[in-house]
């Protein structure tokens, strides 16, 4: 129990806010205490000479390169200085691609989770007695799920939008396939002969050789 507001510990009066217990990880015995603070000052620093402007362009630039958001920022942050883009431009980094149509199609952490989940089942393929891979693949897929989810109730992915759960090879040839003919619709996996007129345009611009 966190000591309440004005309760006397070692003497000295502690304050609940002070005192608050870290939020546990979902599928791990962690808490999740370390994390990263942002400074105190939303202006940009004085010695900082590059305008908005030259940012947006970079972002751009190395969105065009196939790029993630979150390594755009850690290029802007090593390279070039920019801790925070949002203190130079006014915009974080996924609002500007937006805003240039250079957004990625699926959210980023679920690109990831999907990316992980497809390893998974390559190792299984190779290890098939591997019970504990079999059990971390139930996890991702149920953080999948879950993410989904809410990007659905968010408007950020189409409510159409569906996990398929494929053998790796199998879901890289139907993204190199849906890639090369620009394809909308796809085949029900447990149905080959039912056609199901299921939107699945996240597939049609996701790296698909990120996916090996």
């Amino acid at each position: 129990m966190p000591p309440i507001k004005g309760e006397l510990r070692n003497g000295k009066e502690r304050n609940l806010a002070t005192t608050a217990a870290a939020m546990g990880r979902m599928h791990s015995r962690g808490k999740g205490i370390s994390a990263s603070a942002l400074p105190y000052k939303r202006t940009p620093p004085s010695w900082l000479k590059i305008s908005s402007q030259d940012v947006e362009e970079n972002i751009c630039k190395f969105a065009k390169k196939g790029l993630t958001p979150s390594q755009i920022g850690v290029i802007l942050r090593d390279s070039h200085g920019i801790a925070q883009v949002k203190s130079v431009t006014g915009s974080k980094i996924l609002r500007i691609l937006k805003a240039h149509g250079l957004a990625p199609e699926i959210p980023e952490d679920l690109y990831h989770l999907i990316k992980k989940a497809v390893a998974i089942r390559k190792h299984l393929e190779r290890n098939r007695k591997d019970k504990d891979s079999k059990f971390r693949l139930i996890l991702v897929e149920s953080r999948i799920h879950r993410l989904a989810r809410y990007y659905k109730k968010t408007k950020k992915l189409p409510p159409v939008w569906k996990y398929l759960r494929l053998p790796a090879p199998s879901l890289l040839r139907f993204c190199m396939w849906i890639v090369q003919f620009g394809v909308t619709w796809w085949f029900n996996p447990d149905a080959p002969s039912e056609l199901d007129c299921v939107s699945f345009s996240v597939l049609l611009r996701c790296p698909v050789a990120r996916l090996h």
